[in-house]
This record gives structure tokens, C-alpha cells and sequence, in this order.
């Protein structure tokens, strides 16, 4: 199956890709079939030189059946060449990341999956604290003070000369 699909080039930190016309069994940056315009991602939105491709050949290739993937589906929807494909629903990405972890483990102990949907947060009202009885910690007790020791006079060896002196 052709597939019209990005090929990563460029250096670390700095991506360009190309769009390119491949079989699906072909490996990402491997062997394709026909360049057919470059990506550039680092430039603004507005500028020309940021997507570049051969319109000619993108129909060509999308007669005679090639498929673009879905990254590939928006450059072309913004260069109209191609309809734009449907805004996918994840609301999941709404959820604050550290509240995902919360709602992930809840859905796996309900036995049935429900459709969430982004919760509102309700202001919380403000509870008086209470007056929590105070414990008495129990008294130290103070250490007990040690009499010095008598310290045993050390006995000195004797000092043994070396020989070859």
C-alpha cells in the first residue's frame, strides 16, 4: 500500500522532513518513491518556506491511490489540496496532567467504563479549623551525669631501633 508520509532529516534538535510517497513496509527515513515537498516546522506559521510541495505530483500520486497519513492530511488541508480531516476527541488532554493519574486509576476499578467528561471544579468553602486538644508530650528525663573515669595510665613500648642503622 503507498502511504504519502514525513521523512525526518536535518540534525539533532533542528527537524526538516520531507513529504514523500513510500510503500507502508518501507522504514520512516528509509527508501521511498518520489519527493514531493519538504516541512520545515521551525519556521512561523505564516511564512511560504515553511511547507513547500509539488501539487501536480500529490494528485498524481493520491489518483492513483496513495494514502496520506493524518500529519500529512493537515499540511495538505492547509495548502488545500486535500480535505481537512476531522478534529479528533480526546478529553483527556483538558484534564490538568496531575489530575489524569487520579481519574485513570478510578476507571480501572469500575467495572463499567464511563465517558468522562471535563469536571467543573466547585469553589470550596472555607471550614472554620477547629481547636484540636493539645497532647502533653511526656517530660524528658535528663541525662544522668556521668562521673569522669579515671583514666589507667597507658603503658609505652618499647621502642625497637631499626637494624640497619
Amino acid at each position: 500500500m503507498l502511504k504519502i508520509r514525513l521523512s525526518m532529516g536535518g540534525v539533532r534538535k533542528r527537524p526538516i522532513y520531507k513529504v514523500v510517497v513510500a510503500d507502508s513496509r518501507f522504514p520512516r527515513d528509509g527508501r521511498f518513491i518520489e519527493k514531493l515537498g519538504v516541512f520545515n516546522p521551525l519556521l512561523p506559521k505564516l511564512k511560504k518556506e515553511r511547507i513547500s510541495l509539488v501539487e501536480e505530483r500529490i494528485k498524481y500520486w493520491i489518483s492513483k491511490g496513495a494514502k496520506p497519513t493524518l500529519r500529512v492530511q493537515r499540511i495538505f488541508g492547509e495548502a488545500g489540496l486535500y480535505p481537512m480531516p476531522e478534529k479528533g476527541n480526546n478529553p483527556i488532554k483538558a484534564v490538568p496532567k496531575k489530575d489524569r493519574k487520579k481519574e485513570s486509576s478510578q476507571e480501572t476499578s469500575a467495572s463499567e467504563p464511563k465517558k468522562e467528561e471535563p469536571k467543573k471544579e466547585e469553589p470550596k468553602k472555607e471550614e472554620p479549623k477547629k481547636a484540636e486538644p493539645k497532647k502533653e508530650e511526656p517530660k524528658k528525663e535528663e541525662p544522668k551525669k556521668e562521673e569522669p573515669k579515671k583514666e589507667e595510665p597507658k603503658k609505652e613500648e618499647p621502642k625497637k631501633e631499626d637494624a640497619n642503622k
